[in-house]
């Protein structure tokens, strides 16, 4: 069987993603390295690093997500080279979070995927809030 392409490894992810809003972090888990130098900096804050923190991260926000609906991935641009590639995208989906009522959410994500033994595992991902404009004063955080 022939390595999937990068393009094909996108269309994976882009079905994997949404299942984190459903509650199953299972699917974007089997995109992922499980080589150390792993990050993931979610829109909850802070960055794991490493497999097993990442795993921890991603089962940590499914269990905040419920009923999720994906509404769509904008790519803003995308690259591959030989050995690495990377996706800029905004994206859109509904979801509750943590059993409130359904909001929609727009992500702005990179993820950056490596090629391993021949196939495409993400070894970076980066999604938060800020897909939209924001003030200079969102730059400043409140005091602790």
């Amino acid at each position: 069987m022939l390595a999937p392409s990068f393009q094909e490894e996108v269309g994976r992810y882009h079905l994997a993603v949404p299942e984190i809003t459903r509650g199953n972090p299972e699917p974007v888990k089997e995109l992922y390295s499980r080589l150390d130098d792993v990050t993931l900096a979610n829109p909850f804050g802070g960055i794991a690093r490493g497999w097993a923190q990442v795993e921890a991260r991603l089962d940590q926000a499914a269990r905040q997500f419920q009923d999720g609906q994906m509404l769509g991935f904008d790519t803003i641009t995308s690259y591959t080279a030989r050995d690495t590639a990377y996706l800029v995208e905004t994206e859109h989906f509904r979801a509750r979070l943590d059993g409130s009522a359904v909001e929609e959410f727009a992500l702005r994500v990179t993820s950056i995927f490596r090629r391993e033994e021949g196939y495409w595992k993400l070894v970076h991902r980066h999604a938060d809030p800020a897909a939209r404009p924001q003030s200079r004063r969102s730059l400043t955080q409140p005091p602790a």
